[in-house]
């Protein structure tokens, strides 16, 4: 009997699942799961579960279909609670100008700039479905 269960991945709900894989795999660099990849002949993509991982393989995000999603308001506390986000890090200020510029290329919404925090400098945005994230030099 193993004494902790395992996290294996994160799961987000996504109206637009191949939308949102998209943006976290072109942002993080990741890949799909082999099955998981856009149909080659440019047929439609109805799976409803997407699976990203790293280049070993080993699962970071999974992306799950759901009918409606209300957007976060986060960091408004007066409306819906963000309840889960994800903090991402790079290692120094002009690489957190530089990621900043691709995630909103990408789709990201920036929702809190506090990159000029002498102790902590980042940025929170929401992906193009609304779950919030951070970036921040660690």
């Amino acid at each position: 009997m193993a004494d902790y269960p395992h996290l294996q991945t994160t799961v987000l709900d996504a109206t637009d699942v191949r939308g949102l894989a998209e943006f976290y795999r072109q942002l993080l660099g990741l890949q799909y799961r082999p099955g998981d990849e856009p149909p080659a002949d440019g047929a439609a993509d109805e799976l409803e579960w997407l699976v990203l991982t790293d280049a070993r393989g080993g699962r970071k995000l999974a992306f799950q279909a759901v009918p409606a999603l209300p957007r976060v308001t986060w960091p408004d506390a007066s409306g819906v609670a963000q309840q889960l986000h994800l903090d991402l890090t790079v290692p120094d200020r002009e690489s957190l100008e530089a990621q900043r510029e691709r995630a909103l290329e990408l789709g990201a919404e920036q929702l809190l700039d506090r990159a000029d925090d002498p102790d902590e400098p980042l940025y929170v945005f929401a992906d193009p479905a609304g779950h919030p994230f951070c970036l921040f030099v660690a």
